[in-house]
């Protein structure tokens, strides 16, 4: 079974991640959506309502799960964990491919985990989830860009910029 892990804070999950992780479910039997806490960014949501959200988003793609990546485990771990052969990842432009192919080699170098790169709709490659974030907190309508799950739990939170 070919089985791949496409991992991220997701927070907040946006349409370009969604459109990567369909993808993936077209090319491999399985995708586990591995969700993270970031250590290095304060989270606008807790890790279990971004499961949770993630969890809604995909429920009509067929071979496609939820899991947390716990803190402290390198991914590589994690992959061998769940029985994946590759990492998915997506790609916006050279900035991302610059990073994300010497973390590909390290990933590779220590256990033979391939990735693989989706390079990202053009509808998407202006997003991340710092922007969302940011054009969402100053007033911004980003209801175009996030699955439903995330909009609802946005407009829950009764954060600015939900208009929709």
């Amino acid at each position: 079974m070919q089985l791949a892990v496409c991992p991220g804070s997701f927070d907040p999950m946006h349409n370009g991640h969604v459109e990567i992780i369909a993808r993936a479910a077209n090319l491999f039997e399985e995708v586990v959506v591995a969700v993270s806490a970031n250590m290095h960014k304060s989270p606008l949501f807790p890790l279990e309502e971004r499961i949770t959200m993630a969890q809604e988003t995909f429920s009509y793609l067929k071979g496609v799960t939820v899991r947390p990546l716990r803190p402290g485990i390198l991914l590589t771990d994690f992959c061998k964990e769940v029985g994946a052969s590759a990492v998915i990842k997506g790609l916006r432009g050279v900035h991302d491919l610059a990073y994300e192919a010497s973390m590909a080699t390290m990933n590779r170098h220590l256990t033979s985990l391939e990735t693989v790169f989706l390079t990202a709709d053009g509808r998407y490659t202006h997003l991340s989830s710092t922007l969302v974030k940011e054009v969402h907190s100053l007033g911004g309508d980003v209801s175009e860009y996030i699955p439903r799950a995330v909009q609802k739990r946005l407009k829950d939170k009764g954060h600015k910029g939900y208009s929709r």
